[in-house]
């Protein structure tokens, strides 16, 4: 393969893997984020504590990340079918990260809404604060730190499973690097591929960091 072969290769299929990581990243959070703020106000420590509720929702949880992540792919796979009329392709895959990944997001957010100091909820409980009003003015804003980092957690093992999603046709660098690295012996190929990804998550992870300390207060 010539140089403008490989480059228009790698653009495209870069491409892929960015649009599933942060589509799949959001649709996880869209489900995730108040999946978790329930887990840690219904805890028994929690400013709502509800101790069925929040153990039925355990157990939901754990049961979604116990499954690995190739195994879920492949029982899901009548979902994106269903939705988008396939079961292949990035479009596809992208439904299927979310249903991967929004379990381990809803963990992310329970603890780091765990992390608040009581004596502020402690304050605005005794200002008279709603339950809605303790959530929405401050346990998600004094998280925030904190969820921005989980965020930053949460799209590169998106990544990483979007890379993993090569196996079954989801596109993408993982998809590159499976095809003419594994099928095909091209290992140059397959190393560009995997330098790539290593690079998303380096920037990934930066970004996340960087962002957590400007908006970090404290």
């Amino acid at each position: 393969m010539n140089f403008n072969v490989i480059f228009n290769l790698m653009l495209t299929e870069t491409g892929r893997s960015l649009f599933m990581t942060a589509f799949a990243t959001i649709g996880a959070y869209l489900l995730g984020l108040p999946l978790g703020v329930l887990l840690s106000i219904t805890d028994k420590d929690g400013i709502k504590p509800l101790s069925a509720l929040n153990w039925l929702m355990g157990l939901f949880i754990n049961i979604m990340r116990a499954v690995p992540f190739l195994i879920l792919a492949v029982v899901v796979i009548p979902i994106p079918r269903f939705l988008i009329g396939t079961g292949l392709g990035y479009q596809a895959m992208t439904i299927t990260l979310v249903i991967a990944s929004f379990a381990f997001v809803a963990r992310l957010v329970e603890n780091s809404i765990k992390d608040v100091d009581k004596g502020v909820i402690e304050a605005a409980q005794s200002m008279g604060a709603s339950t809605f009003q303790i959530i929405y003015k401050v346990l998600i804003p004094e998280a925030m730190p904190s969820l921005v980092l989980g965020a930053a957690i949460a799209a590169t093992t998106i990544l990483g499973f979007s890379a993993m999603a090569g196996i079954l046709g989801g596109d993408g660098l993982g998809f590159v690097a499976i095809t003419y690295g594994y099928f095909r012996w091209q290992r140059d190929i397959m190393w560009i591929a995997v330098a790539l990804l290593i690079i998303l998550v380096m920037i990934g992870q930066f970004a996340g960091n960087f962002i957590a300390r400007k908006i970090d207060k404290r």
